[in-house]
């Protein structure tokens, strides 16, 4: 038997869809009251306002994000498994919340988040930066900046997902393999022997 969501649950699951589609200005209030089929009083009873309700949101998904990369991350492993690691974390996290996926994606720069929020984020990003600068420091990752690593990395993977999720592409583990590969390449410092 599925278990019946609470109505705070109801609420974050029809916020998280709504921000991650039409974003935090194209979303109101009842707009997520109607989707979540609750009174737009009940979502007040939760959450202070729209603000207090995205940070929330975006404190538990870039959580889930962080949880999904770090889970069993191979700290002895090399600088190539452990970029094999972070990008099927990040498939897992994708697969298991596309929504979030895109909600931390499109929301990891905005105005309205409050600090806690930012340093939820930045505890994220200091863990690829430290990653980075290790495989740069070992002469296996390019010489670039770490956030620019990332966006190529994350950038790819993004519109990846994007297909998938509409239906121009066929998600298959072959493919997630070349596409992880081929991400590592875009990366990664090749020798001409190599």
């Amino acid at each position: 038997m599925e278990a019946t969501l609470s109505k705070r649950d109801k609420i974050v699951e029809a916020a998280l869809v709504l921000f991650a589609e039409r974003g935090y200005d194209g979303t109101t209030v009842p707009m997520i009251a109607d989707k979540a089929e609750v009174g737009t009083g009940t979502i007040y009873r939760y959450f202070e306002n729209k603000e207090a309700l995205v940070n929330a949101l975006f404190q538990d998904c870039v959580k889930q994000f962080n949880d999904a990369v770090k889970r069993d991350y191979p700290d002895l492993g090399s600088v190539r498994e452990q970029f094999k690691h972070v990008f099927f974390g990040m498939v897992r996290f994708a697969k298991e919340n596309i929504h979030g996926f895109y909600f931390v994606d499109t929301h990891s720069n905005a105005r309205y988040l409050d600090p806690e929020s930012r340093e939820s984020f930045r505890q994220l990003m200091d863990f690829l930066h430290a990653y980075a600068a290790k495989g740069i420091e070992q002469g296996i990752i390019r010489p670039l900046q770490a956030d620019v690593l990332i966006a190529i990395v994350f950038g790819a993977f993004t519109k990846v997902f994007t297909l998938i999720r509409a239906g121009k592409l066929k998600e298959t583990p072959e493919m997630l393999l070349q596409i992880e590969e081929c991400c590592w390449d875009a990366v990664s410092v090749h020798t001409k022997n190599g």
